[in-house]
């Protein structure tokens, strides 16, 4: 039966905001439901301690346990001879009632089983459960994080942020860097070049925008800028969504030098010019990434620039030379770069 017109006025509001009614009831349900599995594990395994302790039960009872939980549940998972010691394994880890007031409280089972099986520090479990629920990581990626260590690199690359942003931008901004970065994600031969390692991580951007972290939005690379009739291309070029700036990448195949600090700072003035919205967004950051670098170097490169500029490291696997043969010969090589000038320029510019 057809519907008059004005019988559907409204209509498109009311489903959407039903949608949304109906997905924040889901999640509300499903934390609800993750809550009290997460209290009865706990209670379980506190209770298979405290017999253990008391009673002199061996480790046997959980095998025996799992059987008449299986045989008095059957089809309900969880009750396997594996998840009950993880389940005890739980509760001996959290032997109190304190955990209803930290992360792990707000995280799925499975989760917080990554949590315990991967890391023996309390305040590293604490530090990646609240970095899975500000970003809503999957357990793969919860995983992933754990295993290149995010916590020893995260927000310690090299910067001069805090002489050229302002606070809180500053500490938001360092933050969000890493150093090293781990590209262990791509399969390049030895002699990849430095378009190559570009190509290579955006042809797995799934996996570098994992790695940069949240909020950078993509935007390309080869970025074309035009100055003074000259054309230049940036590597790669993204958008912070909660930094609200351009976030502009240059890839370097060897170590870190100094000169690489001033072609950034020239990159990230153009970008401040020609893209930024002075009204909107905040200053243009430059991210130097570089195979390998000494710290006191880039420090010495970065005390004078003005513009925002941080240097990190990457990991490539370990079929990859530490420097690649074709650019540390390009670096003894006595060369006038002319702005450009596409002869030997690794920057992509050209005229």
């Amino acid at each position: 039966m057809a519907i008059d017109k004005h019988e559907l006025q409204g209509y498109s509001e009311f489903l959407k905001d039903l949608k949304e009614r109906i997905k924040f009831a889901q999640i509300k349900a499903f934390t609800a439901v993750n809550q009290e599995l997460l209290v009865l594990y706990w209670q379980i395994g506190r209770t298979i301690t405290e017999r253990q302790s008391k009673l002199g039960w061996g480790a046997r009872v959980i095998n025996r346990l799992s059987e008449d939980l299986k045989a008095a549940f059957p089809g309900q998972e969880g009750f396997s001879p594996r998840n009950l010691r993880n389940i005890k394994k739980f509760a001996d880890v959290w032997p109190d009632d304190s955990i209803w007031q930290t992360p792990s409280a707000k995280l799925p089972w499975s989760h917080n089983l990554i949590l315990i099986e991967k890391l023996p520090d309390m305040d590293q479990r604490l530090w990646y459960a609240q970095k899975a629920i500000e970003h809503g990581w999957s357990v793969v990626v919860l995983e992933h994080q754990i295993a290149t260590s995010l916590i020893a690199r995260q927000g310690k690359a090299p910067t001069n942020f805090e002489k050229t942003l302002v606070p809180p931008q500053s500490d938001l901004a360092r933050q969000l860097l890493k150093d090293p970065y781990s590209f262990d994600f791509l399969m390049l031969t030895d002699d990849a070049k430095e378009r190559e390692l570009e190509l290579a991580l955006v042809s797995n951007l799934r996996d570098f925008l994992l790695e940069l972290g949240a909020g950078f939005a993509f935007i390309g690379r080869q970025h074309h800028l035009e100055v003074a009739g000259y054309d230049f291309y940036t590597d790669l070029l993204f958008y912070h969504v909660k930094l609200h700036c351009y976030v502009v990448i240059d890839l370097k195949t060897t170590a870190f030098r100094p000169e690489y600090a001033g072609k950034m700072q020239f990159y990230v003035a153009v970008i401040d010019d020609k893209l930024r919205n002075k009204d909107k967004d905040e200053p243009t950051i430059g991210l130097i990434l570089c195979r390998s670098k000494k710290n006191e170097i880039v420090e010495y490169a970065l005390s004078k620039t003005t513009a925002p500029i941080g240097v990190s490291a990457y990991i490539l696997p370990d079929s990859i030379k530490e420097v690649l043969a074709i650019e540390e010969i390009k670096h003894h090589l006595i060369e006038i770069e002319i702005p450009g000038d596409d002869s030997g320029n690794d920057d992509g510019s050209a005229v």
